[in-house]
């Protein structure tokens, strides 16, 4: 058997083994821990949303959080004054949230860098102040915010002693979106498109010479980076069951960034691993210090950056490279020589 076949076999087991683990784990926790799970699956859907923007197309964006929140707003307005079913408001959240980052992206034209995270950090400030508006408040609800009802599952029965109930019912419903939105980031980035973007990251003035039309392309991205976020604004507003001006400040936009880089830039899987970085280490600081959990986060965060500068997926990557290395010597009939040698007619002078 080849490596190639074995790889893949395992591979193909290991995926199967983590479907059976995300199909159970809702029944093995308590209702607060499905609820937690909701949120990394949400997490994850804003992360990759970011990541393909700034891993990479290289824009750095402090101002997600502001993307989030509209898709929030969006689907709770949707739901709560217009009765529009909780998973109708998916599309038009992110079909919104695809049209204010598209018009986003134009200014960011002519910013990079630092300038261009200061525009978006502008933005992040705006909208929470922008959803208090008193003209807006027959909306958004001002600072009240809009509560709105988490959906009943299509039936019900009990599993390992847990009843599937609203919360698990929206962690199944909340997944299946995730693995959508994965799946079309996957798509997207693994082919001419995805080599356009890592092409501006790296050399924008070759890829413009190479006939990439950097202003389509930038905005664009923007636009799809925005939609992904507003479509995990939209859920966590579905899973939460609440919106409000405060719960979209510009530390949601900071966390969203610390998930990108903890999980890998340039990384799809990496999301997953940010979210649930973002989501639990919270949690740990405040349990070990209730006088100074920031202090703590911080320190968590500084020393695993110092051991995983590349993020989570940069250790599996290098681990994995060196599995791979240390499996066995090279066949003979593949070895590659050391030096290459040059043809004899490549050595003789004219």
């Amino acid at each position: 058997m080849s490596d190639r076949t074995r790889h893949s076999r395992w591979f193909w087991i290991g995926l199967a083994l983590l479907a059976v683990a995300a199909l159970v784990l809702p029944f093995l926790v308590k209702n607060y821990r499905v609820f937690q799970f909701n949120l990394v699956l949400v997490y994850a859907v804003a992360i990759l949303g970011l990541n393909i923007l700034t891993g990479y197309n290289g824009q750095i964006s402090l101002g997600h959080g502001a993307f989030y929140a509209i898709g929030a707003y969006a689907a709770a307005i949707l739901m709560d004054r217009l009765g529009v079913p909780y998973w109708a408001t998916l599309p038009l959240a992110g079909a919104l949230c695809f049209s204010v980052g598209f018009l986003m992206g134009f200014p960011a034209l002519r910013l990079a860098g630092h300038y261009l995270a200061v525009a978006t950090l502008a933005l992040a400030l705006a909208i929470p102040q922008l959803l208090k508006y008193k003209l807006l408040e027959a909306y958004t609800g001002g600072v009240q915010g809009i509560v709105l009802v988490k959906p009943d599952p299509p039936f019900t029965f009990r599993f390992l002693g847990q009843p599937f109930n609203a919360d698990r019912w929206l962690y199944f419903y909340t997944l299946v979106v995730a693995i959508v939105m994965f799946v079309l980031a996957w798509n997207l980035l693994r082919g001419r498109v995805g080599r356009a973007l890592i092409a501006i990251r790296d050399h924008p003035v070759a890829a413009a010479a190479m006939g990439v039309n950097l202003a389509m392309f930038k905005s664009l991205t923007f636009g799809v980076s925005a939609a992904f976020t507003g479509v995990a604004g939209a859920l966590g507003a579905t899973v939460i069951a609440f919106v409000s001006p405060d719960s979209f400040t510009v530390t949601l936009s900071i966390f969203l960034l610390v998930g990108v880089v903890v999980g890998g830039l340039a990384s799809i899987p990496g999301a997953l691993f940010g979210a649930i970085f973002i989501q639990f280490v919270p949690n740990i600081a405040d349990e070990l210090s209730k006088s100074a959990p920031a202090a703590i986060y911080g320190v968590l965060l500084i020393v695993l950056m110092a051991l995983m500068p590349t993020g989570v997926m940069g250790l599996l990557h290098r681990l994995w490279s060196r599995r791979v290395v240390h499996a066995g010597p090279v066949p003979p009939a593949t070895a590659v020589p050391a030096v290459v040698p040059v043809p004899t007619a490549l050595t003789k002078e004219n």
